[in-house]
């Protein structure tokens, strides 16, 4: 019937008369998931294989050792190589180059396989829950958004509640210092936070606000199921714990990381998670992945590194310590029975601290480390005033017992620890198959009774992971997984049953055959004896299905090493580098955002301020105690700050201005060479100056621009400590900054250069 007569309407299930006594009325069905099971998915970051008590290590985890106890724990249970990659294969069930993110969610170098966000035709277990009528939350680390699209004028389409998440309270960094988080985001908006409480660490906070969510959930409607999923961000660089967490662990780790990986070894094969004629791979030795022996360290790095691992244990403890508070809320809750938990991690442990660590990670990429100004901090590392990250010899004995780390496709960089508990899962139990991130949401859903949709408005992407449902059933039961391709900035493997191929890729070397090594995983799990001239044929066959895999999951154009990733960017993002005038009270200017004025260029920034004889105060900041600039008035003058990230502090200090109007202007000037040349200036009149003022870039300034305070993590802690965040008393019309040209030997300058350089690798 037409929508001009009595009867009905289009799609309306009920009919229409004149009146409402003359009609009946219709609803649409809604989903109900009442009955289903709940799913928690706690997901750690840089854990390795050893890193829980429950799968060897000394390091106490007695609520994940109960997890444990009371479900089932995987050996050879593997991500990706990386965080944002294995992130989206563990929401989407997907491969991560076909999902969009075959890296981390950086810059979006304008190719399918690095678009650095989920793909809208693929659906992430959020929406698929959520569409069946579940309660669906996120807290901690997304990761799947690309720097661009991250601030607060960004499109929020890739954002946590844009694809799915009913509520969700965390960071959209890969990152963030966890006693002064950068940036907070509950739902869809960034949380305005001048100061932290004295004692805040994010870990707990987050816990907080899971526990929160679900309560007031399960109040609203008792009935409804949730999905909730956790993502941590310990223990991913910055090393961050409570002071009396670290305490706990002081001389634990004198020994060094050749006798915890031998402990380590021997206890998993005790608990049964290595046959007994497992082989401990020898110490990393390959050129640039390679570990000293302790012994052979000095007594300066044998400290610092003790320090580090000191403060890595402790963040696992806290981990640990909000499974068990998530645990208990489910109990008290009275739903802990009807939960499905999962508990893993997205990536082997992260050499990224290299050979003697740091206490300056996010400016780490700059220089090499200084171990004597490391060591004055040592009593610092852990708190707020460093960003610390420990050597790689730390992160080899995390992945006993196998070889290389995070990033790698060699076992180290993927294979990870995987328990699970709850409805459908057997209790104490061990399982051996080889099963993939892809088949954990496949999993979860048949155990919820739930299918993967075929359309949602459009056409939606199949799952490439397949349900270990049966392996849960029955422990004799075979890999539901099949092949599996792996690719990771240039490293690449095949897995197919009990064979496995992979590179060790050097950057700007050709990606040539020659550089695949080839294994028996089931009777070598440990990757000790290469069979490539023993087996050329089989190896040829897996570098063949390799190739296929990759040209069907996006995984093309594969990183040559010369940096052309990194650097190309879309034409939309050339108006960040445009003049920009911040008002005073704007919220802080997101971290992206803000890099694009100063990122490895010339930039003037002027301040319009008006102040009296007594005012004083932060007029600018940018950055934090990993690194950034501020500018300030007190009663002694003017004042400019350069922190370095490393400890050190240059500063430019001026006569302060008489009471009155002025312009107040910080030219940075970037000759090249990845330095400023600071000058200070007064209503045109020049007051101070500093040459050679290393730019900052890496990750810092890694919190965004402030006017009139300098909020959450302080560019000068002095400062800090004696006024907080320092709001200015005085009155600020306006900061504005004026990107200005770029050094010769910028990155983006250089684009034709890098490119040249690649296709050599072609």
């Amino acid at each position: 019937m037409s929508d001009g007569g009595e009867g009905s309407y289009p799609g309306f299930g009920g009919r229409v008369g004149r009146t409402f006594a003359g009609s009946e009325p219709w609803w649409p069905e809604r989903p109900d998931a009442e009955g289903r099971p709940n799913v928690v998915v706690i997901l750690a970051d840089d854990l390795g294989f050893s890193d829980l008590s429950c799968y060897g290590s000394e390091i106490a985890t007695p609520h994940i050792d109960a997890l444990a106890s009371g479900g089932v724990r995987f050996t050879d249970y593997h991500a990706t190589p990386m965080c944002s990659p294995t992130r989206a294969s563990l929401l989407t069930g997907v491969n991560a180059h076909a999902a969009g993110v075959g890296t981390v969610a950086h810059s979006d170098p304008g190719f399918p396989g690095y678009a650095m966000e989920i793909a809208s035709d693929v659906a992430t277990a959020a929406e698929i829950y959520r569409d069946a009528g579940y309660f669906t939350a996120m807290v901690g680390k997304w990761h799947l958004t690309k720097d661009s699209d991250a601030h607060d004028g960004g499109p929020r389409h890739s954002w946590p509640c844009g694809r799915g998440f009913d509520r969700y309270y965390g960071f959209l960094d890969g990152f963030t210092n966890l006693h002064h988080p950068h940036r907070l985001v509950e739902d869809n908006h960034t949380v305005e936070v001048d100061r932290y409480p004295d004692g805040y660490y994010f870990t707990d906070d987050m816990t907080d606000r899971a526990i929160g969510m679900l309560r007031s959930a399960r109040a609203s409607d008792p009935a409804k199921p949730f999905l909730l999923y956790v993502a941590h961000g310990a223990v991913h660089a910055p090393l961050h714990a409570p002071v009396d967490a670290i305490a706990r662990h002081r001389g634990r780790y004198d020994d060094g990381w050749d006798e915890l990986r031998r402990r380590r070894f021997e206890r998993q094969v005790e608990l049964g998670l290595l046959p007994p004629d497992t082989r401990l791979a020898p110490r990393n030795s390959e050129p640039g992945n390679d570990v000293a022996a302790w012994d052979d360290l000095t007594e300066t790095q044998r400290r610092l590194a003790a320090r580090y691992m000191e403060i890595y244990a402790a963040m696992v403890q806290t981990i640990d310590d909000s499974v068990g508070r998530l645990v208990a809320a489910l109990d008290g809750m009275g739903v802990l029975d009807d939960t499905i938990i999962v508990f893993t991690s997205d990536n082997g442990a992260s050499r990224e601290g290299e050979v003697d660590g740091t206490a300056s990670y996010y400016v780490h990429l700059m220089a090499d480390s200084d171990l004597e100004a490391d060591l004055a901090r040592i009593e610092e590392m852990g708190g707020p005033t460093t960003m610390p990250h420990y050597p790689r010899g730390w992160a080899m004995a995390g992945n006993t017992p196998f070889r290389l780390y995070k990033i790698n496709a060699h076992a180290g960089g993927h294979q990870v620890p995987l328990v699970m508990r709850g409805p459908g899962v057997p209790a104490g139990e061990l399982r051996r198959p080889y099963q993939y991130v892809t088949d954990l949401l496949p999993t979860l859903l048949d155990l919820c009774g739930l299918d993967h949709p075929a359309d949602r408005g459009e056409p939606v992407r199949p799952v490439h992971g397949a349900s270990f449902v049966p392996v849960l059933a029955d422990p004799g039961h075979p890999s539901t997984h099949g092949e599996q391709y792996t690719e990771m900035i240039g490293h690449r493997g095949y897995r197919a049953g009990r064979w496995e191929a992979v590179t060790l890729h050097q950057p700007n070397t050709r990606f040539d055959d020659a550089e695949w090594e080839l294994y028996d995983v089931e009777a070598d799990p440990t990757q000790v004896d290469d069979l490539r001239d023993a087996e050329p044929d089989r190896l040829a066959d897996l570098i063949g299905r390799w190739e296929a895999a990759a040209w069907e999951n996006r995984v093309f154009p594969l990183d040559e090493g010369s940096m052309l990733k990194y650097v190309i960017r879309p034409p939309s993002g050339e108006r960040y580098e445009r003049p920009v005038r911040i008002l005073p009270g704007t919220p802080t200017l997101e971290r992206w955002r803000s890099l694009q004025l100063v990122f490895l260029r010339s930039v003037t920034i002027t301040i319009e301020l008006t102040s009296g004889a007594d005012d004083e105060g932060i007029l600018v900041a940018h950055g934090d105690q990993g690194g950034g600039y501020a500018v300030w008035l007190d009663a002694d003058g003017l004042h400019v700050a350069h922190n370095d990230g490393a400890g050190g502090l240059r500063t430019i200090d001026a006569p302060r201005p008489d009471p009155g109007d002025h312009r107040v202007v910080l030219d940075l000037e970037a000759p090249g060479g990845a330095i400023w040349n600071a000058r200070l200036s007064v209503d045109g009149e020049r007051v101070g100056e500093g040459p050679g003022w290393p730019c900052l870039y890496g990750m810092a300034p890694f919190e965004g621009i402030d006017v009139g305070i300098d909020r959450r993590s302080p560019v000068v802690w002095r400062l800090y400590e004696a006024h907080g965040p320092y709001p200015f008393t005085g009155r600020i019309g306006a900061v504005t900054y004026e990107p200005g040209p770029l050094p010769p030997d910028a990155p983006a300058n250089l684009v034709p250069v890098l490119r040249e350089i690649g296709l050599a690798y072609e």
